[in-house]
């Protein structure tokens, strides 16, 4: 090997050793410290464990508690804080709506009651009030519990036609206005995802004046419920001109309260 070689070769072993060196120097230097993350406060909030169904009765098993941030923790979720025995307490009430996993759990949507479920889920000074119904008269079975809907009463009188003589006339009135289903046959809500529930008998959540209002109806002709749209669920009540038009001797009561009688037109 000539001296030319060797000198290249011992200068590229001398670089190579200066380089490891260097590296090795560079990656032994202390790395900067994280900047530290701001924890947020946060406090323990009771949420069901698992989904309550409506009408259910919660037991111990059914709440835990769980993490949540200060800010976002509403005045009207019970921490553990200020009830620690919050679980044992509520054990035993009735869910007046449904929760599901991991919802806060509130008093508002918990009944302690020693009445059936039907009493324990309505709101004070409403009455649960049944009414037979049928398929035809009932949008077809898909008015379901927590639905809305109108009370309409349809019967055949007799009136004086245009030479005095004696006509059948069929007439419909509606008696209430934007009222809850409760239940349909024994059923407080859907089962299984239904879309549709067959049923015999609904319960309507109805103030005192419309339980009269409906009891008198039950005996003067056939009842019909009309499906509200989820939409209007909290509209106020106003029939509409074109409703009005539309309806043949309408004699419109809401909440038990008669108003004037509206006839159609003639048709031309």
């Amino acid at each position: 090997m000539n001296t030319a070689r060797i000198v290249v070769l011992a200068i590229a072993l001398g670089a190579g050793g200066v380089a490891a060196y260097l590296a090795s120097g560079f990656n032994s230097k202390p790395q900067p410290a994280a900047a530290p993350v701001a924890q947020l406060p946060t406090v323990d909030v009771l949420v069901a464990k698992s989904d309550i169904g409506l009408g259910q009765t919660v037991k111990v098993e059914d709440f835990q508690w769980q993490t949540w941030p200060t800010a976002s923790a509403s005045n009207s979720f019970i921490r553990r804080s200020d009830r620690p025995d919050a679980p044992t307490k509520l054990a035993g009430s009735i869910a007046r709506a449904p929760f599901i996993a991991g919802e806060p759990i509130r008093d508002q949507k918990l009944v302690k009651s020693d009445s059936g479920f039907m009493a324990a889920i309505l709101p004070t000074g409403m009455r649960g009030v049944s009414t037979e119904i049928a398929p035809e008269t009932a949008a077809g079975g898909f008015i379901l519990p927590n639905d809305r809907v109108d009370v309409l009463l349809t019967r055949h009188i007799k009136d004086a036609g245009a030479g005095g003589n004696q006509q059948d006339v069929i007439r419909s009135q509606v008696i209430l206005s934007n009222v809850r289903v409760l239940a349909i046959d024994q059923a407080p809500k859907e089962k299984d995802g239904q879309n549709a529930v067959i049923g015999k008998t609904v319960t309507l959540e109805l103030t005192p004046q419309q339980t009269i209002a409906l009891a008198a109806a039950r005996q003067a002709g056939t009842l019909s419920l009309a499906l509200r749209s989820i939409a209007d669920a909290h509209a106020v009540e106003n029939v509409a001109q074109d409703e009005k038009k539309l309806t043949q001797s309408i004699n419109v009561v809401r909440f038990g309260i008669p108003s004037s009688t509206t006839t159609v037109p003639t048709q031309q």
